[in-house]
């Protein structure tokens, strides 16, 4: 009976040994790390940057991972909340680098981004920073090790400008989130519109983090008779924003920095009512920023996955991101020197948009190259989304990116920005 027993046991141990290494379950793991909002007011934008890495690494390892040198790998994300102070956040980064042996770590908040980039670095306890940031801010810091995944808000503010001028609007009033984001946001919105000949009346920075409330910020802009406002932060307070200004009377318009969704503010707050967003200029929503018959797909998977929520570009770029990631470790050969994996980047791009979604079309130092597509709700209907292309140095150069861009419902335009060209 003993030697039955035994006998047993080590058949069992052998199946269950080529069980797993049929399935890839002995493969490495690659620890992708993230620090950034996840309770608070901001929460809900955390975790839908979160939600695009889960959805690119489920996807990543039900494919089988990837293979480096001979070895597969596949991915593991570990998330820690920083409730976007700067200290946790860097003790999260600490901490994922030293005890979850993170060497890729992602945040989407540039007050907790900046403090990063000085560890980052560091000997020994490096890890590429992929930074879900627009501002221009990030891409003046000296970091070999951090990489920028949306396009730089000036793509965003240079076409809400022209939106802005041609409706005949003249006057505005800002009220935008605080913090290093929303601060340069305001100032460079104020002084380019200003040199284009407009006015800004009142500037009532609100804490979209912590506030609910904005009715004296409002009450005060809306008091300067302002044509349009400048607001937004995350999503689910920007929402706020706009509902409280129109019960305070607001009949203009909204520009909403690129942090806010107009999707999910309608979706969500306004139940698919776009009556209080007419007159409305912002990121355009994300079925619009891919072909539609790829990103239908995803925001359908995606509302079926998060229990009926609706998907937003922080989904889909970090679902890009952590595709691109992940092909680049291939492209370089390993997962762990980091300086390859950053300088491989550029190798694999365009990619398919069946697995990249979104038209990632090379890199420029620190930040990836994607268009910034908007769009504008008038007489309760979206219109048709811009794609705006900021970073050829010619029209000859932007003809030719557009032909690699992948088609879709959009109308495609040259904006080059002042030293982001190639």
């Amino acid at each position: 009976m003993k030697k039955m027993t035994l006998f047993s046991l080590v058949l069992l141990v052998s199946l269950f040994s080529l069980f797993f290494m049929s399935t890839g379950a002995l493969a490495e793991e690659v620890v992708i790390g993230f620090t950034g909002p996840l309770s608070g007011p901001a929460a809900q934008y955390g975790r839908d940057n979160v939600a695009g890495l889960e959805m690119a690494v489920a996807d990543l390892n039900k494919a089988g991972g990837i293979k480096v040198a001979g070895k597969k790998y596949s991915f593991k994300l570990v998330t820690y909340d920083d409730h976007v102070d700067p200290t946790a956040a860097v003790n999260n980064a600490r901490r994922l680098v030293s005890r979850d042996k993170a060497k890729v770590i992602f945040n989407p908040v540039f007050s907790t981004l900046a403090p990063l980039t000085a560890i980052n670095e560091q000997r020994g306890s490096e890890f590429l920073l992929m930074a879900y940031t627009s501002t221009p801010a990030l891409d003046q810091i000296k970091n070999k090790l951090t990489i920028a995944i949306p396009p730089p808000f000036v793509a965003y503010l240079e076409a809400y400008m022209e939106y802005a001028w041609e409706k005949g609007w003249r006057k505005g009033a800002m009220v935008v989130t605080l913090g290093a984001y929303g601060d340069e946001w305001r100032q460079a919105f104020k002084k380019s519109w200003i040199e284009k000949g407009g006015e800004i009346l009142a500037d009532q920075p609100a804490n979209y983090y912590t506030e609910t409330d904005f009715s004296s910020h409002l009450a005060a802009a809306l008091a300067t008779k302002p044509d349009f406002l400048l607001i937004g932060g995350p999503s689910d307070p920007t929402a706020l924003v706009i509902e409280q200004a129109r019960n305070l009377g607001f009949q203009g318009g909204f520009i909403l920095v690129d942090q806010a969704k107009m999707n999910y503010i309608a979706d969500v707050a306004f139940k698919g009512d776009l009556s209080k967003m007419n007159n409305l200029v912002g990121v355009a929503r994300t079925l619009d920023i891919g072909p539609k018959h790829i990103m239908q797909p995803f925001i359908e998977r995606y509302s079926k996955e998060y229990s009926g929520r609706v998907a937003t570009s922080e989904n889909v770029l970090n679902y890009s991101a952590m595709r691109m990631l992940a092909a680049a470790m291939e492209k370089a050969g390993t997962v762990s020197d980091l300086p390859s994996i950053k300088a491989a980047l550029p190798t694999i791009l365009p990619m398919d948009p069946k697995v990249n979604l979104v038209a990632y079309m090379g890199m420029l130092e620190t930040r990836f190259l994607v268009p910034g597509t908007v769009q504008s709700i008038e007489n309760d209907q979206y219109q048709t989304s811009i794609q705006n292309v900021w970073w050829p140095k010619n029209k000859e150069e932007f003809e030719e990116v557009v032909k690699q861009i992948p088609e879709r419902e959009v109308i495609s335009k040259y904006l080059p920005l002042e030293g982001y060209s190639k």
